[in-house]
């Protein structure tokens, strides 16, 4: 590869470090052709960015963007890399998914902002709610005091209405 294909990649891969919300490294070892169409199309479905690039390259662009020194040791062997643009969390569901069902993706390293995780955070990272599930939760509980008002009022209005019934029978008596 020449100087300037490799400058190319790593122009590209730092715009993509910048850009992204959550990143993380996979080792795709023993992924099948198959698979990692599959793979692809999930992350896509994500709106998630998945490139193989040279580690060489990737650490290049990396210290570019900021000093990731921490993963400099994780980078070895075959590298996917996912980018999560919108949301950080989107990559590490489609991983864990994928992992869970095929047994073959391994997580080297994760970055969330600029916080950098080894792969023993990985399922506490996925685990954690998306920004569409978050938003969800939040109206949630927004709208839950207001259903409980409408709740109070149509308790109070019941019983105003059985205090006129029980008036009117009264005095129809």
């Amino acid at each position: 590869m020449k100087r300037s294909e490799k400058e190319k990649i790593v122009a590209e891969v730092a715009d993509k470090i910048s850009r992204a919300q959550g990143m993380y490294f996979t080792d795709f070892t023993g992924i099948t052709v198959a698979e990692a169409t599959n793979l692809r199309a999930e992350f896509r479905k994500a709106g998630v960015e998945y490139r193989v690039v040279k580690n060489t390259l990737v650490k290049r662009a990396l210290h570019q963007i900021a000093e990731y020194d921490k993963l400099d040791e994780q980078l070895d062997g075959p590298t996917g890399v996912a980018f999560g643009y919108d949301d950080p969390v989107s990559p590490a569901k489609v991983i864990k998914k994928f992992r869970d069902d095929t047994k073959k993706l391994s997580v080297k390293a994760c970055v969330i902002g600029t916080d950098v995780y080894d792969s023993s955070k990985f399922d506490e990272l996925a685990s954690l709610p998306t920004h569409e599930e978050s938003i969800a939760s939040i109206m949630g509980s927004l709208t839950a005091p207001v259903s409980g008002v409408v709740g109070v009022l149509n308790e109070v209005l019941r019983q105003i209405v059985g205090l006129v019934e029980a008036i009117e029978k009264t005095k129809s008596e």
